[in-house]
């Protein structure tokens, strides 16, 4: 079994029975001790986020990881629907596994789906995507002291502020860190 300090981030690790994935690693030393890795771990059954310590000698169980490339067909009771281009095989992620990235994701664009044990387990968005407007106000002229922004509504029903000039049916670059609007494709 691999040492704690062969951890790396996105590395998929089994910590008190369930699968975690490693977001952070930092290798610490103190004085007249022995060094320590502080990590910061997401549970991949609750996604809560925990930070570790393990000792430089503890060992830890590392799963076998695969991250695939799928495009987000549908949704259905049975739950969010990915289909593998080359294989044409269906892949189904539930609610949970989905969480707030269902605000992101419009059908036909292509996503990464990381698979623990030939199991999918979580969506790995991308840092931008780009959304279809279906939703824009009229800009209202008027108090223009600083940017002027209105908001719009895109494909999925994410809400973003975006400047004035933005109308329906435009697609729009938009942040999925925060869910800012970064430009107009």
């Amino acid at each position: 079994m691999p040492s704690a300090t062969d951890l790396r981030k996105g590395k998929v690790i089994i910590h008190h029975g369930v699968p975690h994935v490693v977001l952070e690693v930092m290798h610490r030393n103190q004085a007249r001790q022995a060094g320590f890795v502080q990590t910061t771990l997401r549970n991949l059954q609750s996604g809560s986020s925990t930070t570790t310590k393990f000792r430089s000698n503890d060992n830890v169980e590392v799963l076998t990881t695969d991250t695939r490339k799928l495009e987000f067909s549908y949704v259905d009771v049975e739950g969010y629907h990915f289909l593998d281009t080359e294989t044409f095989e269906d892949t189904v992620l539930n609610e949970q596994m989905i969480a707030d990235a269902k605000k992101f994701m419009s059908e036909g664009n292509l996503y990464d789906i990381l698979f623990v044990n030939e199991r999918p387990v979580q969506i790995q968005l991308p840092s931008a995507v780009e959304l279809r407007v279906t939703d824009a106000p009229a800009g209202i002229r008027g108090d223009t002291t600083g940017a002027a922004l209105k908001p719009v509504t895109t494909e999925t029903g994410l809400v973003v502020q975006t400047p004035l000039f933005v109308k329906t049916d435009d697609v729009i670059k938009v942040s999925t860190a925060n869910g800012s609007y970064l430009g107009r494709v």
